[in-house]
């Protein structure tokens, strides 16, 4: 897909249902297993509630960004100010969450993309489009992640795109599965990666 077909916009309260369609596409069930990102193999159910999703798109620290398959979206590399505000019928292709932790250090997650894209670059683009309006709407000078320490080949990547590793641990946070979620493994950790957005270089 080129960068022209893109679109990206801050999601709304109206975009709940779609957005989890996303999400548990690209994550859980048999679905995600046609994609690389899947973690169908660690933990079964939704990654996440409508309310929770509610919580993150009227959080006043965050946004969640959403790109959908219409011709609007500039090279992913330019400002910020090129992600819109709004509501469409597009059929939603990825999303990602930003907030503003309290430390002042940004956060980087529920990072989701459609199954069948994954692998075309638009994750790549993704990236991008979030670390700019991280840094250029948002004043954030780094970014963390965090990631379950199985996924070896997804911490690559972002590493191929200029996280780093902290050494940091973080358990993963079992009792807060949503409901009809579970872990099919006892031991899971969260690996901590971050990226300094100052000289940032794509």
């Amino acid at each position: 897909m080129s960068q022209t077909d893109l679109a990206v916009r801050t999601a709304t309260p109206a975009d709940v249902d779609p957005l989890l369609s996303l999400i548990s596409s690209a994550y859980r069930g048999e679905e995600s297993r046609k994609g690389w990102t899947t973690e169908a193999d660690l933990l079964t159910g939704d990654r996440i509630d409508a309310a929770g999703l509610l919580a993150k798109i009227s959080d006043p620290n965050g946004v969640m960004l959403l790109t959908t398959a219409t011709a609007t979206d500039p090279d992913p590399s330019a400002s910020a100010s090129a992600v819109e505000s709004g509501s469409g019928s597009s059929a939603l292709l990825a999303c990602c969450e930003l907030r503003r932790r309290d430390d002042g250090i940004g956060f980087f997650g529920l990072f989701a993309v459609e199954p069948r894209r994954q692998g075309s670059g638009l994750g790549r683009q993704i990236l991008q489009i979030a670390e700019s309006y991280a840094r250029e709407t948002m004043g954030l000078e780094k970014l963390e992640m965090q990631v379950i320490f199985t996924r070896a080949e997804l911490i690559a990547w972002y590493m191929r795109r200029g996280y780093e590793r902290t050494g940091e641990r973080r358990p993963f946070p079992y009792e807060q599965l949503v409901s009809g979620a579970a872990a099919l493994r006892d031991d899971l950790y969260f690996e901590i990666l971050e990226k300094d957005l100052v000289d940032i270089r794509w």
